[in-house]
């Protein structure tokens, strides 16, 4: 049955079977931290026996706050980001931790134009959200900055590629893509490649540092073409690859969705994984048990980034100082494709 407007509970309600003043119903409804804890508790409790629901409009207007968060991918003109499923696992932990403290997300897509970061900084400054969280950025992006300059909580999902005191959430790229080739060279292999992200984001540079750095150690040649994070760039790397040096025993790709590309242009080529040609991944996708063989990658805790990025921007929206940059443990997972 649909209540009507003179039977739901008010303000007025809640107070009464609380055993408070209204006013002291009005700040703990409307998140006040002035209110003793035994206190808040009965009015929580009123709220909750009663079904009573604050009205957001008032509510925003006396707390300043819209109890929202917006999520921003940055694309670019050739690649549609939220293709990846690392969006959805990325969603999901924004969704997760933002659920659990009733906060809503606002999910915006950024293009590379001006006009496209303009839109979005009229509306995050324009009070319409509380914090902002940006991921899948692109080349030195000026967006983060903007926001912060404005006022505006950010935290980027992702290191930046500028100097800049905005904090970011990260896993350490470099050091996971060093362990996964050095996997490669401790079982023997020697002509090892990589499919390497985009040069244009810290996710790519970075593994591609790692690999470079790894094989220097290991005095092997560099063996690199560039993909884009996809399955298509992946196996059209590959094919590249066995071109360049068919001799190549092992490659590493900057993603696991580039690595089954890889795996793909390995059997059209007639090249058996691992016993000519071993693989490694990076992201320990869902897919990447399903795979054929399935295939050994880095596992990083996707899920666990969105939700740091997001408790970090509830952080600072509530005035506190956090970190500037916050790692997260990366882990080999050893499957059959090396």
């Amino acid at each position: 049955m649909v209540m009507s407007g003179r039977d739901r509970p008010t303000l007025e309600n809640v107070a009464q079977r609380a055993g408070v003043s209204r006013a002291t119903a009005s700040r703990v409804v409307n998140g006040s931290t002035s209110v003793a804890p035994h206190i808040r508790d009965k009015v929580l409790s009123a709220v909750e026996a009663l079904g009573y629901v604050p009205n957001q409009a008032a509510r925003s207007l006396v707390t300043q706050r819209t109890d929202s968060i917006a999520l921003v991918a940055s694309e670019t003109a050739s690649r549609v980001f939220s293709d990846d499923p690392f969006f959805s696992s990325i969603i999901r932990g924004v969704s997760l931790e933002l659920e659990a403290v009733d906060k809503q997300l606002v999910l915006m897509m950024v293009g590379p134009s001006g006009p496209s970061h303009d839109r979005v900084e009229r509306y995050a400054t324009g009070g319409h959200v509380d914090g902002a969280i940006i991921f899948s950025m692109h080349g030195a992006d000026p967006l983060p900055e903007r926001l912060s300059r404005a006022g505006v909580p950010v935290v980027c999902n992702g290191r930046l590629l500028i100097q800049s005191s905005v904090p970011y959430v990260d896993v350490d790229n470099e050091a996971a893509a060093r362990a996964a080739v050095n996997l490669l060279l401790d079982t023997g292999r020697r002509r090892i490649a990589t499919i390497a992200g985009p040069q244009d984001m810290s996710a790519g540079i970075d593994r591609l540092k790692g690999y470079r750095s790894a094989m220097h150690d290991a005095s092997r040649r560099s063996l690199v073409a560039v993909g884009d994070f996809t399955r298509q760039s992946g196996a059209l790397a590959m094919s590249q690859l066995l071109e360049d040096d068919p001799t190549l025993d092992a490659v590493f790709a900057a993603s696991d969705a580039m690595a089954e590309g890889a795996l793909r242009s390995l059997r059209q080529a007639g090249r058996r994984v691992p016993d000519d040609v071993a693989v490694v991944g990076f992201d320990d996708m869902d897919f990447a048990r399903d795979t054929e063989p399935p295939l050994t990658t880095v596992r990083q805790p996707i899920t666990d980034l969105g939700r740091m990025a997001a408790r970090q921007v509830l952080r600072m929206a509530a005035g506190e100082q956090i970190e500037p940059v916050l790692l997260l443990p990366t882990e080999l997972v050893k499957r059959d494709s090396a």
